[in-house]
């Protein structure tokens, strides 16, 4: 057995733990295009989803600043806090994987930029087994994939003087209960 398949056990939807945590998420813009992330639950094979760069908001930062700091370890991007729009977005999501219910509250910045080679040696462990590719996409090309969230065209297409809350919402591999 892998390190991959020992570390990511699916687990019966009533025993998973709960993790709860704030993010924060920046989507990257630059010549009509958008960079994600492709995403996977490595308990589900062949499972794949799309996602802006992001994450955790650690103790003592503030959303601008995991912002910053998430674009850099998950791109290479290195930018100053004046350079991100918004917030344009915020929300609470409940996200059921195999092992796990994540519960985030999710800010969304945006920042505009040239297109530059992205850097992922930054990736935590596990980041370097669930992301697995990464591109630019235009919004036409994103409305063929699953992406998360799936509001990413209308803050795309937004100017960000006002955040939009986008509520609570589910985005789920493995249903939050076995009757859901």
């Amino acid at each position: 057995m892998t390190f991959r398949e020992r570390r990511f056990q699916p687990v019966p939807p009533g025993q998973r733990p709960t993790r709860r945590r704030s993010a924060a998420r920046v989507l990257v813009r630059a010549e009509g295009a958008v960079l994600l992330f492709c995403d996977t639950d490595p308990g589900l094979p062949g499972s794949r989803w799309w996602v802006t760069p992001g994450g955790g908001i650690d103790v003592g930062e503030t959303p601008r600043e995991a912002a910053v700091r998430e674009l850099f370890e998950e791109t290479g991007l290195r930018i100053i806090e004046d350079q991100l729009v918004g917030p344009i977005a915020e929300r609470t999501v409940t996200h059921g994987y195999s092992d796990q219910i994540l519960v985030q509250h999710e800010t969304f910045f945006a920042v505009d930029v040239d297109r530059f080679a992205i850097d992922v040696s930054g990736h935590t462990p596990q980041e370097q087994i669930t992301l697995s590719d990464h591109g630019w996409f235009t919004m036409d090309e994103v409305a063929s994939l699953w992406v998360w969230p799936d509001e990413l065209a209308a803050l795309f297409a937004g100017d960000g003087s006002t955040a939009v809350d986008l509520g609570e919402m589910e985005e789920s591999t493995v249903a939050l209960s076995q009757g859901g």
